[in-house]
């Protein structure tokens, strides 16, 4: 068993280390001078510039991806970029439940979920969907669980994951104790979730962060801002100039990525990993994206709340045509190896909304069967009542 350090003693240790960092500072009560300090710790990691040449050679290097690696990156933005566009046309036919789109944002989704393992514990979002099928579950899930079939959380065998949760910051808690879980057993996996910046203002995530450092959880927390919670701005939820920043209350590491850098992404996910697989505790990384559409198609214009330079300032941060750029001049990608990958894609959907039609449509007994994993005598009779109904 770890033997505690006495609280007293620990304090008495702060506050010496504290006194000594006085000392080699400024005035500790010149606060405006504290509030300026806080982005200096926090540096956007980027790799690639905009026009998709490299911007940082170094930080490339300790990345050294292979060829393979950095053509499945390009094969998979593609594939997530068709899938948004085929299902928004799906959902907008009304053969879907709630959708959110997540045009934009595909370099920070592709570029995490490459660094984690197949049994890495993943705690999806509702917009987390290539994710999600970058990690074992099939799109017939994503449409089932979209139109609230229990059927869509009936993810194959081995598959590391539970249906992405509405409940906004409710991941952060589960993410905590499942990583405190693997810990506890000696596992060398991870538990890693995603969550919007708005999502950073929810209790949720403080108590889970809070709790996930407190007992070093094998834990990666991904914030994917993308500017704004519907149509609150990121500005208006908090006075922190970063949300990596939050990580320091929680006494963990925390760093600023450029989400639409999927390189650079793929680099903080890694080493965001090695650190809590190895039993150092969970770190925080704030993805800087951005989502081209509405929050969800449940009547969200964000024309109403983003100006026309707001869109154009990130039309040109776009990260496919940005690391198009870099692969092609690698020549590592053709038009022929686009079209083949939104031609997969396009068959995904295709087959996947075709199986979903094809599941039989829930029944009242069926919710309620599916209520508990055990159900209560009362919900017993009411099956038993609503089937005999369902049979006549």
């Amino acid at each position: 068993m770890t033997k505690h350090q006495d609280p007293l003693t620990k304090q008495q240790d702060y506050m010496t280390k504290q006194q000594e960092q006085m000392t080699k500072r400024n005035d500790p009560l010149d606060f405006e001078q504290q509030l300026r300090d806080v982005p200096e710790h926090y540096p956007l990691l980027q790799i690639l510039a905009e026009d998709g040449t490299l911007k940082n050679e170094d930080l490339y290097q300790v990345l050294a991806p292979t060829d393979q690696e950095l053509t499945l990156i390009m094969d998979w933005m593609v594939w997530a970029r068709t899938y948004y566009d085929r299902t928004e046309k799906l959902a907008k036919q009304g053969r879907l439940g709630f959708y959110g789109p997540g045009v934009g944002q595909e370099a920070s989704q592709i570029g995490s979920i490459l660094a984690f393992d197949k049994q890495d514990f993943m705690l999806a979002g509702f917009r987390d969907i290539p994710q999600m099928v970058m990690h074992g579950a099939t799109l017939e899930n994503v449409y089932l669980w979209s139109r609230g079939h229990v059927k869509g959380n009936h993810y194959p065998d081995g598959v590391e994951m539970i249906p992405p949760q509405i409940i906004i910051g409710a991941q952060v808690v589960q993410g905590a104790g499942i990583g405190l879980g693997l810990r506890k057993r000696g596992k060398a996996q991870v538990a890693f979730t995603y969550i919007g910046d708005g999502g950073t203002s929810q209790g949720d995530f403080y108590e889970g962060l809070n709790f996930a450092g407190a007992f070093q959880a094998n834990f990666v927390l991904f914030i994917m801002n993308n500017g704004y919670a519907i149509s609150t701005p990121r500005e208006m939820q908090t006075a922190a100039p970063t949300l990596a920043q939050k990580a320091a209350a929680a006494g963990i590491p925390g760093i600023q990525v450029d989400g639409m850098d999927p390189l650079a992404v793929l680099l903080a996910a890694r080493k965001a990993r090695d650190w809590a697989v190895s039993g150092k505790g969970p770190v925080l990384v704030e993805n800087i994206t951005s989502r081209f559409g509405p929050h969800s198609l449940s009547g969200d214009d964000p024309t109403r709340y983003r100006s026309q330079e707001s869109f154009d300032y990130w039309s040109k941060r776009d990260p496919l045509p940005r690391y198009r750029r870099f692969v092609e001049g690698r020549r590592l990608w053709t038009e022929e190896a686009e079209e083949a990958a939104i031609a997969r894609a396009t068959e995904d959907v295709k087959r996947a909304i075709q199986a979903a039609d094809e599941v039989p449509a829930q029944k009242v007994s069926d919710f309620l069967r599916t209520m508990y994993e055990m159900p209560t005598a009362e919900l017993q009779e009411q099956i038993l009542f609503y089937e005999e109904k369902e049979r006549a």
